[in-house]
């Protein structure tokens, strides 16, 4: 099957600000990608490109004050089927995890963790831990946008 992706996010900046934008398809899926995903920036700004310790595509710019349009349009193959299930995956301590593993439970610096586990614990700490809190987590974000919604932005440019 074929999955048209893409998006427009504008911005209104107040004072020149350097981002770091990570809004490509990641190289994993490259040979995938019928129609490339080509990020379009309005202004025309220069940009540089890298790839993250995680091998993801970044884009860096300095957004100038004032309005920034970021958008793209591609074409994607995928199977279309289902992720794998593994109903028997147990979650394991923190204490069990390998070292190069423990990076990825780092909070972000880009949204209120904090705020975020809470409302995370409210919904989902009476599930089964592993593969049946997994599923419970990923059936709430595909039935409703509340998380979306509920928690208030932090400072800063906000998208319009």
């Amino acid at each position: 099957m074929q999955i048209r992706i893409g998006f427009e996010i504008n911005y209104e900046f107040v004072a020149r600000t350097p981002v770091v934008l990570m809004l490509n398809v990641h190289p994993s899926r490259a040979a995938d990608i019928i129609e490339p995903d080509q990020l379009r920036i309005t202004p025309m700004l220069p940009f540089t490109r890298y790839l993250d310790v995680f091998d993801n595509v970044c884009t860096r710019l300095v957004a100038p004050v004032g309005e920034l349009t970021i958008s793209t349009d591609a074409l994607i193959a995928d199977s279309g089927l289902p992720d794998a299930v593994e109903p028997a995956a147990r979650q394991h301590e923190v204490a069990e995890l390998p070292h190069d593993t423990l990076v990825f439970l780092l909070g972000s610096r880009y949204c209120e963790t904090e705020r975020l586990m809470e409302e995370a614990w409210s919904r989902f700490s009476k599930t089964m831990p592993g593969w049946p809190r997994v599923q419970a987590i990923c059936d709430f974000v595909h039935s409703t946008s509340t998380l979306a919604t509920s928690t208030p932005a932090l400072p800063g440019p906000r998208p319009t």
